[in-house]
């Protein structure tokens, strides 16, 4: 398999690495049309702070559209992290460590020096609790909506901290004029809990059914939506749908309507708004065997004209090892993957966990793809 590598971490490290993000800068940005991507450590061998919590995120550049990679920098207090351009600046904006704080950062040299999030004038926009008491802020790289002069982006505050059933749905938005870094700027949502009552009967009984990692979105009757990714084992390729008010101070969910079915629902997804097409697009791990739910060895382009009806368009990665079935899913992850529209092209960041990963989980690399004229294809 043909795999850009723009970082590699040795599984015997215990270090593993995940929460991809990936943008080009400008043609007036610093490093003018550079690609940036940044990622994040996990796993027992990882660098922790003085809570024991991961914290550490790595920034790298490349020059030449993706074929090589430099490490620029490191930051610490930054975990599930997305990077986006904005109003002459490039952003970096998540938690402050594994369920921490929502924090953001700029950087105005493309990405060699970062502002510190040390107060709310600074870019700490809401506070998380000590260590594992709430509020427990959590997210992944998902990107940030500009609708109607506002920036959107969904968080959740995961109280209980409880993987699973514990995550509570929130957006945080600002009006796009505003200083990004001051928590005065920000306006947040309510918390919406999943209820397990909400499960359609016929699906039977699930593991911690709930939601997490949500993409804001204006669907095509203008409205706003989260669509989230919806942890529904042993049941596959399913997804939650959450009502945005447009100012952003409402969050909401109707189970009559709300749940989709969605290729590769069960893991982290991207979802973006193609102008020229008109279509929704995504790149996730559609389910290939319903017996193995945690499936991640397929990644896939998927289209849709509504958020709600979703076809393959074409499979992008694919296990090429020569492992048995079983060990493809069990060793093998191509995952997580942010990407964005690049001219005719789509360009992605995935957490690849390939040839030497001790499970499909932890990620030993992150990889840079291309999908050259993805139009062509729709």
């Amino acid at each position: 398999m043909d795999l850009t590598q723009i970082a590699y971490q040795s599984a015997a490290t215990r270090s593993y690495l995940g929460s991809p993000s990936i943008v080009r800068l400008p043609d007036d940005a610093p490093y003018a049309g550079h690609l940036v991507v940044t990622h994040d450590y996990f796993g027992p061998g990882c660098p922790r702070n003085h809570e024991d919590e991961e914290h550490l995120t790595s920034v790298y550049r490349s020059a030449d559209d993706g074929r090589t990679w430099t490490n620029v920098t490191h930051i610490a207090g930054a975990f599930w992290s997305n990077l986006f351009w904005h109003r002459g600046a490039l952003y970096l904006l998540g938690t402050s460590q594994q369920y921490g704080s929502i924090v953001i950062r700029r950087s105005d040299d493309g990405g060699d020096t970062w502002t510190h999030p040390a107060d709310g004038d600074s870019g700490l926009l809401a506070e998380g609790g000590p260590r594992r008491e709430p509020p427990n802020y959590h997210c992944a790289p998902m990107p940030v909506l500009e609708h109607e002069g506002r920036l959107y982006r969904a968080f959740e505050n995961c109280d209980p901290c409880v993987w699973g059933s514990g995550f509570r749905s929130l957006v945080i938005s600002a009006d796009a004029d505003a200083c990004l870094l001051s928590a005065d700027s920000w306006r947040m949502s309510n918390h919406l809990p999943f209820d397990p009552d909400w499960v359609p009967h016929e699906w039977g009984e699930l593991e911690k059914p709930g939601w997490l990692e949500g993409n804001v979105l204006e669907a095509p009757d203008g409205r706003l939506v989260n669509v989230l990714r919806f942890n529904s084992r042993p049941l596959v390729d399913r997804a939650a749908m959450v009502e945005v008010s447009n100012d952003g101070s409402e969050v909401s969910f109707d189970p009559a309507t709300g749940f989709i079915e969605m290729p590769g629902g069960m893991s982290k997804f991207v979802i973006r708004h193609d102008e020229q097409t008109g279509l929704y697009l995504t790149l996730s791990n559609n389910n290939t065997d319903p017996s193995r739910p945690t499936q991640r060895n397929v990644l896939s382009l998927h289209a849709s004209e509504d958020l709600r009806s979703w076809r393959h368009v074409r499979t992008l990665l694919r296990d090429d090892l020569a492992h048995s079935w079983a060990e493809s899913v069990r060793l093998t992850g191509f995952q997580y993957p942010d990407w964005q529209f690049d001219g005719d092209d789509i360009i992605i960041a995935v957490r690849t966990a390939y040839r030497g990963a001790h499970n499909y989980h932890d990620a030993n690399r992150v990889t840079f793809h291309r999908i050259r004229r993805f139009r062509d294809l729709l």
